[in-house]
């Protein structure tokens, strides 16, 4: 799929089909989020793969309600380490490890959707209780992105025109 197509393919998906995602096809995904830069190339960022029914459903406790999220067949949840981005100081621990971690979400959003998935970000969580559920000690959660077969087709949400969100000087 060209890149621009990937672009215009890319929704918010919410309803997945009872459908597990192959082996190979995850395999690329996370291979993505794993090419994606970051900062000093030190890579401040864990992913964890959920597919157990228990776990899937502790996480979807831990976003205010939004039970769709266990419904998904696969869930990744993009935590920073700022641990990992201690070699740039504060500004490391605290602003690069969360951008390393959101770019290899993003990276892995937009390869879900070059397998022909479907995926949503979903950042309203409580962290500790995210924390508890993956056992992610030391580390930030930045993301929890169900990943499915799309059991939906949302309507293209309205963008932005350049005109007012490009500033030129």
């Amino acid at each position: 799929m060209e890149f621009s197509d990937i672009l215009k393919k890319r929704h918010s998906i919410r309803a997945y089909l009872d459908k597990p995602i192959e082996a190979a096809k995850l395999k690329r995904i996370l291979d993505a989020a794993n090419s994606a830069p970051s900062a000093g190339n030190l890579q401040a960022y864990e992913i964890f793969v959920i597919k157990d029914e228990a776990k899937k459903k502790a996480i979807a406790a831990t976003a205010r309600g939004q039970k769709f999220i266990a419904t998904a067949p696969v869930i990744l949840v993009f935590c920073a380490a700022p641990e990992r981005s201690r070699h740039y100081g504060k500004r490391g621990e605290t602003l690069y490890a969360l951008q390393d971690a959101t770019i290899a979400a993003a990276y892995a959003w937009l390869a879900a959707v070059d397998e022909g998935l479907g995926a949503v970000w979903v950042g309203a969580f409580d962290d500790d209780s995210v924390i508890s559920a993956i056992g992610a000690k030391g580390l930030v959660p930045c993301a929890i992105m169900p990943i499915g077969y799309a059991a939906e087709k949302p309507e293209v949400s309205e963008r932005r025109v350049l005109s007012e969100l490009v500033h030129e000087l």
